[in-house]
């Protein structure tokens, strides 16, 4: 049997609900081996974050080089890239080792701080998301990359349309700030056609690490091969299983639960 391999590319969770941690804990669960190039490491846990420390250009491009030439990835997702010039670094390694790369633009964390700088989503729009094979922005980043507001349905796919004339292959826009009739309702386009999964909104502070859990199984999926709209049906069960079945630990916005989806494929 050939074992799958996924590269994350993102800062660290100290509290391990997203990021690096949620990235790997997700892959595992998927049956991908999971590996990782750490961009920044932060001090945080549900409560919020209470520190960044960026690594340097240097070890970013170290790391991925490490991986890459020894053990390349079938898929790659990045996460929080904080600055433009590690944007430029990962673009260029995209492109050197060709890889099948899932943007998940990484800009606020659940509690509020900023974990994208000012300069670097010009970056992530020119450089990053021609490179990409897929995007996977929450309404709110969605937003900032488009420069427009988004309120409906049609709003939705006009800011799809825009993401994908940017150069990537696949957008995906997550529903979850913006619940409508008890739904949260995420949108796939494939540059044709508009396709729609909704779950049951969940009212809980058991989110934290939703957006890069799904963007990892996301990646997950694509690394073993699926089709972008049989990852997206994957991604979507992961992480609604993970909400709807919560861990219940922290004061503050807890993380998601990432044995969920194992845990019910077992019962069943």
């Amino acid at each position: 049997m050939t074992i799958k391999k996924a590269l994350t590319i993102a800062g660290t969770d100290s509290g391990g609900g997203a990021g690096i941690q949620a990235d790997l804990k997700t892959f595992q669960e998927l049956g991908v081996y999971g590996m990782s190039a750490i961009t920044a490491i932060t001090a945080q846990n549900t409560r919020g974050v209470h520190g960044i420390y960026p690594l340097s250009i240097e070890a970013l491009e170290s790391q991925i080089d490490a991986v890459a030439e020894d053990l390349l990835p079938d898929a790659a997702k990045t996460g929080m890239l904080w600055s433009a010039d590690m944007i430029s670094v990962v673009a260029e390694k995209t492109k050197q080792y060709d890889l099948k790369l899932i943007v998940d633009p990484v800009m606020i964390a659940k509690g509020g701080a900023s974990l994208l700088n000012e300069d670097a989503v010009s970056a992530m729009k020119t450089q990053l998301l021609p490179v990409s094979y897929a995007v996977t922005p929450n309404l709110p980043e969605a937003e900032v990359l488009t420069g427009m507001r988004i309120q409906t349905k049609d709003d939705r796919h006009r800011a799809a349309e825009r993401l994908y004339e940017l150069g990537t292959s696949y957008v995906v826009i997550k529903g979850g700030h913006s619940p409508s009739d008890g739904l949260i309702t995420d949108l796939l386009y494939d540059g044709k056609s508009f396709f729609e999964l909704s779950n049951e909104h969940i009212d809980t502070p058991h989110t934290h690490g939703t957006g890069c859990t799904f963007a990892a199984a996301l990646t997950a999926e694509i690394a073993k091969g699926r089709s972008m709209k049989e990852a997206f049906e994957t991604a979507e069960t992961f992480v609604h299983e993970a909400i709807k079945f919560p861990l219940n630990i922290g004061a503050g916005h807890g993380p998601t639960n990432h044995f969920a989806y194992q845990q019910n494929r077992v019962k069943a």
